[in-house]
């Protein structure tokens, strides 16, 4: 079920930022509580709000902590600084519980957001998603199937699970969905954001390096190439050299900017 604003009381930044930490967003029987962190800069108005997923292959990850390629806290800094508020999320991994739990549980922080956003300064019918990788994965499902989501962001997201590791059910997309991708075809699918692909997707930005050896960037050129298919804004930009994590980049950070330009761009009043 999904739980009731918390009494939690929330501390302003150096920044300027007001933080809520540890908000429960949703309970579930036989879990742990689902926790986020909203991040909400100062404005006149309401805000828009991106949620992000970290990565971590589906059992491993904490909405705390950005990739080793990003100093801490960078890029939800990055957000607030262009007017954005930005809610990260931790969800049930796959040590937890099978796909479609960790949907379910996008959806539920979403639809929290929607509820109580405007006690909390935000605008969540401007609502964006950003995830690394298999929070890019969440992040393209939630996209693709919610409704309610106007603009997202995947970085070097698996997009295909029936082609990862498909004959292990040990592989992190076999521990995801239950068994060998191979063998569970439908749940694989599922579970994969090319399958829910439609005109009715908002813009996508998709960020992948060139030299990613451990999520191949075919996994976004196939994605994008879906999108415009179907007539759905998508924009994809190939990181040259970069592996997973964008290691080996020069410059991550400016991936983070120009990934927040396109937020704040979707997510902009009569954008």
């Amino acid at each position: 079920m999904d739980a009731h604003l918390p009494p939690v009381a929330p501390r302003t930044t150096a920044t300027g930022t007001t933080l809520y930490e540890g908000v429960t967003y949703a309970l579930r029987q036989g879990h742990r509580p689902l926790l986020l962190d909203l991040h909400v800069p100062a404005a006149a108005g309401p805000v828009p709000v991106v949620v992000w997923m970290h990565g971590g292959a589906f059992w491993a990850g904490d909405r705390r902590y950005l990739p080793d390629t990003l100093a801490p806290g960078s890029l939800f800094d990055a957000l607030t600084a262009a007017g954005l508020a930005v809610a990260t999320i931790d969800y049930r991994l796959s040590g937890e519980a099978r796909f479609p739990a960790q949907l379910d549980d996008v959806r539920s922080a979403l639809a929290h957001l929607r509820t109580y956003g405007a006690a909390l300064g935000l605008d969540a019918g401007r609502l964006g998603v950003w995830g690394e990788s298999a929070g890019g994965t969440l992040a393209g499902l939630a996209a693709l199937t919610d409704g309610g989501v106007s603009a997202a962001v995947l970085w070097y997201a698996p997009t295909d699970l029936s082609v990862m590791h498909p004959d292990s059910p040990d592989g992190p997309e076999g521990r995801l969905i239950g068994g060998a991708p191979a063998l569970l075809p439908e749940a694989a699918a599922q579970a994969s954001p090319v399958t829910h692909v439609s005109a009715g997707a908002p813009p996508f930005l998709l960020l992948h390096g060139t030299a990613d050896d451990l999520v191949p960037a075919v996994h976004s050129t196939r994605l994008h190439a879906l999108l415009a298919e179907a007539g759905v804004p998508s924009t994809y930009l190939p990181v040259d050299g970069a592996g997973h994590c964008f290691t080996g980049y020069p410059d991550v950070p400016g991936l983070v900017d120009a990934s927040v330009a396109f937020l704040a761009g979707q997510l902009a009043a009569g954008a």
